[in-house]
């Protein structure tokens, strides 16, 4: 069995892969371009499905599980909405809470979870390390240089520095990662016992998919924490601000649009501009979801470009490999992005500490990994073209559909399981 595994990024899908080669008892290294784990937060919330749990519950240790259950928000995922934008309920999808939590949906702070997911690597992650080449060895093993000056050897290296992967690019230069053209933004409307009383419950209850006329959509979810979190060791963000406040509930809204229907100069409007933007084009809608764009702290919202990988043909297996957004980086319209990487590691450590070959395991876990992620890359892009495309007479044929589906429950289950 491997000894020496290098992880290229610390994300989430390269840390739980790290957790769970080191919880089997194999020598790990994770190589951070950030400085500090507080480098590069990310503030907004992140659907975790039973894809993702599972992973979790299976390379963290116990006690980390735990912590990761304790600092969930409720209503993970159960109960999506599909309503108009004047709110009226076109379907609404019930999800029972799962018996076992490794089985069910959750909604975690990407700040909090990555707090989790790095808690007892301190030997393991080496920040300040950015990734610039590799080179293959005589004996087969890779060498690693670092913007730094420094290298490193391994006998596997594994691949998780995101969309933008240098890996990638070097090892699979083929493999492409596109704009789509579509451009969303995205805030957070903070839950306060004042402003519960502001929006319908159906916004605080669960997520939304808001279907409004063609060339635009809108998502809502709540990451609610009732009376607080109980953090222990994982306390609040090192980073001051609303968008980077991990303790505090709050609705995440998505507006989306070609990009063609913003702005010429969008990408440099401030939080307020861009809150005046979306303001603007609904205007027209329910109050409650301009109320929840409005009230809004402006330092919350951002700009989000939406970027997709190119499915490619299967390449032969080495010991490189990659997980996560650095070979399928997927749109975020399905919410699965985070949840494949999860996936992808949970597959990955228990190819590596299965006891065979390595670069066999590799083999196999990537026959399964290109099926699964490429499909989500596809299913995902079908998602975001749904989400701001179509013409006015397929979106009213969806509306149809939809409360068709709501008024026969064997069809919604058929529909939907």
């Amino acid at each position: 069995m491997t000894r020496n595994i290098a992880i290229i990024g610390g994300g989430i899908g390269g840390l739980c892969l790290a957790q769970g080669l080191r919880k089997a008892g194999l020598d790990v290294t994770v190589y951070e371009r950030d400085r500090t784990p507080a480098d590069r937060l990310q503030g907004y919330r992140v659907h975790i499905d039973p894809n993702g749990a599972r992973a979790l519950h299976d390379c963290l240790p116990a006690h980390l599980w735990q912590a990761f259950l304790d600092t969930t928000g409720r209503h993970g995922g159960q109960d999506f909405g599909f309503v108009t934008e004047r709110l009226s309920r076109l379907a609404l999808i019930e999800a029972p809470t799962a018996a076992d939590p490794a089985d069910d949906h959750h909604s975690a702070s990407r700040i909090t979870l990555r707090q989790v997911l790095l808690s007892g690597l301190d030997d393991v992650v080496r920040f300040g390390k950015t990734y610039e080449r590799y080179e293959r060895l005589p004996d087969g093993r890779v060498e690693l240089f670092f913007a730094d000056g420094t290298s490193a050897t391994a006998d596997i290296v594994v691949a998780a520095d995101g969309g933008n992967s240098r890996v990638r690019k070097q090892y699979l230069p083929h493999a492409e990662r596109v704009d789509t053209g579509i451009t969303t933004v995205a805030g957070k409307f903070p839950i306060t016992a004042e402003t519960r009383k502001l929006v319908a419950a159906r916004l605080l209850d669960g997520p939304n998919s808001i279907i409004p006329p063609s060339g635009m959509g809108f998502f809502t979810a709540p990451h609610d924490l009732g009376d607080g979190v109980a953090y222990g060791e994982f306390g609040v963000t090192e980073q001051e601000g609303a968008l980077m406040d991990n303790s505090s509930s709050y609705i995440l809204w998505a507006f989306g649009a070609p990009g063609a229907a913003f702005p010429t100069n969008i990408s440099e409007m401030s939080g307020e501009q861009l809150q005046a933007t979306v303001a603007r084009k609904i205007e027209s809608w329910h109050p409650d979801l301009r109320t929840v764009v409005s009230r809004s702290d402006p330092d919350t919202i951002t700009l989000l470009p939406i970027r997709t990988s190119i499915p490619i043909d299967p390449w032969p297996a080495t010991n490189i490999t990659l997980l996560g957004d650095a070979i399928h980086s997927m749109t975020p319209m399905r919410g699965i992005g985070a949840n494949t990487a999860l996936r992808d590691a949970r597959l990955l450590c228990a190819a590596l500490t299965s006891g065979g070959d390595p670069v066999e395991a590799i083999a196999g876990y990537e026959a399964r990994m290109r099926e699964y992620g490429f499909a989500a890359v596809r299913d995902s892009m079908r998602a975001a073209e749904q989400f701001v495309g179509g013409s006015r007479v397929s979106r009213t044929g969806f509306k149809v559909f939809l409360r068709v589906v709501q008024r026969f429950p064997a069809l919604k289950a058929k529909v939907f399981s």
